[in-house]
Parts: structure tokens; sequence; C-alpha cells
């Protein structure tokens, strides 16, 4: 018994760790395309990087390891993660960070949980607890607090402001992802699934190579912008995914969900240091705001959990008033 507890506590340590270092990466990723956009590259022409760049770098590493072969009832989770999920949620982010304050971005970045809650309720018939439902709640009204408390009626507070929806739709993406390849994540090695998914993310990338070709980058003798284009493909699109899936098998969708609420911190201080962006006391609350709702959402999971867990407990000893 003792071996099987530090074996679990050393998978749960490994997968928190993963993920982690996964969220850092994502955190510090905001404000670096910030930096990138527009000046050297447009957001389509970073989200051709980062699905071609990271497709790359998943074969080649396959190259050197001993894969699994996907079986055929997982075809279609991947097909939609990869075109659905990693895409969608790839270009949209790029596109509101071109908009948006990288901050704000961020913030709403940090509502995968409540959509993964959401998607779970909906399609997987998940029953959330009130507690669950009214911490999902405020996480909205947090999102609400960036989206349409902070933008006038200029031209430039309203493309900040359909930013931060594409951000919303987005973050919307990244949830479907990780609930839709979960149990492929939990049932392959990392990029034995990963090069599928990104090669299948890669055909409709396909289009926005004629405006890569003009991209300001290729006609600069300047380290700088391949310095960072060359961390956004090798850190947040190949190691952080890379990272990911073992996490996912070692943990939950919603445990690793759960750590978007460190990418706005790491994003914030990355965007002070960049100087892209300043952050407000606005932006303070509504992170406070949705980092509580989740917080209470998660209190009931766990209390569900503990439930359902006792429930069946009785039932196996064999209580029929279980």
């Amino acid at each position: 018994m003792p071996d099987n507890n530090s074996n679990g506590l050393a998978r749960q340590l490994k997968g928190n760790l993963f993920i982690l270092i996964a969220t850092i990466f994502f955190g510090v990723n905001l404000p670096v395309v910030k930096v990138l956009i527009p000046h050297w590259m447009t957001s389509m022409d970073v989200s051709a990087f980062r699905m071609f760049g990271g497709c790359a770098l998943m074969w080649l590493t396959s190259l050197f390891l001993h894969n699994d072969k996907i079986q055929k009832q997982h075809w279609r989770d991947i097909i939609l993660g990869g075109a659905v999920g990693l895409f969608s949620f790839i270009f949209l982010f790029n596109l509101s960070i071109r908009l948006s304050n990288p901050i704000d971005v961020s913030i709403i970045m940090t509502l995968p949980p409540a959509f993964v809650v959401l998607i779970n309720m909906l399609f997987k018939g998940n029953r959330p607890s009130r507690l669950e439902i009214y911490g999902l709640i405020i996480s909205f009204i947090g999102a609400f607090i960036v989206i349409a408390l902070q933008h006038g009626v200029s031209r430039h507070d309203t493309m900040a402001l359909l930013g931060d929806l594409l951000a919303l739709l987005s973050s919307l993406c990244y949830a479907f992802y990780l609930v839709v390849l979960e149990v492929p994540m939990k049932t392959y090695k990392p990029v034995s699934m990963l090069r599928w998914v990104y090669l299948v993310a890669s055909i409709p990338s396909v289009f926005l190579i004629p405006g890569l070709c003009h991209a300001p980058i290729w006609h600069t003798a300047q380290t700088e912008p391949w310095l960072l284009i060359g961390f956004v493909v090798l850190c947040p699109t190949f190691l952080s995914y890379f990272l990911m899936a073992p996490a996912m098998k070692l943990l939950s969708s919603e445990l690793v969900s759960i750590y978007q609420y460190l990418v706005p911190v790491v994003a914030s201080v990355t965007s002070v240091i960049l100087k892209v962006a300043d952050i407000n006391w606005i932006q303070v609350v509504a992170m406070i705001v949705i980092v509580g709702g989740m917080v209470l959402s998660n209190v009931g999971k766990f209390r569900r959990d503990k439930r359902q867990t006792a429930v069946s407990a009785h039932t196996q000893d064999g209580n029929p008033n279980a």
C-alpha cells in the first residue's frame, strides 16, 4: 500500500510539474507574440509558423521514438482536436493578440476550466453542483469586466473589444481541445498522437502560406525577431503541448485546465518587462474574480466527487440504499 501511495504521489507531482512548465511558456508567449505583431509579421504569419513549425518538430521527434499505432475509434477525436481545437485556438489567439492588450487576453484565457465544465455538462452528461455553477457564473462576470468595462467608443477601443471577444472564442477552442483529446492523450505516447494532431492542424494552415511569403521578418538581418519566433515555435508550440499530453495522462483535463490561472500572472510580469503593456486595477479585479469563481467551482467539484466516491463505495459493499 505505501508503495502504491508513493507511486501515485510521484505521478501527481510529475504531472503538475509538466503542466506548470507548459503554462509558464504559454504565459511568456503572449507578450512575445505582441512584440512580433505587426512589426515583423502578421497574426496569420505567426499562426503559420506555429502550425508548420510544431508539426515539423513533432514528426522529427517521432523519428527517434517508438510510436503507438492510433486505433480506429480515436481518429475522429484527433481530427477534431487538430482542425477545430488546435488550429482554431492558435489562429484566434494570434488575431486577438494583434487587436488587444496581452494582459487582457491572458486574463480571458483563464476561462477554459469553465468551458471544460460546460462542455462536459452539455455533451457528456456531467451534472455540476450548485456551487460549481455559481463559480462558473462568477468567472464569466470576471470576463465581462475585462471585455466590457475597459473599452470606450473610439476605434482603438472597438478593435480591442473585438480582440477580447476573439480571445474568448480562442479559450473555448482550447477547452474543446482538452476535452476531445482527453482519452487519446491518456492512451498514446505524446508524440505518437500529437504528430497527427499537428498534421491535421497544418492542413487549413496551407491557406496562410501566401501571406507568410511577404512577412517583413524575411528581409531583416536582425537576430531578435528570429529568436522570438524561435521561442514561440519551440517552447509554447512544441514543448508545452509535448508536456501537456503526459500531464493529462497523469492528471485530468479539468485539473490541467486549472493551471490557466497562472497564465495572466506570467503574462503580466513579462509584458511589463518587455514594455508591451501596463497592468491596471480593472485587470487585477477581473483576474481575482475569475480565479475566485473557479476556486469556488473546484470546491464544488471536489465535494461532488467525494460524494460520488462514497456512494460508489457503499454500492460495492452491497448496500442497496446507497
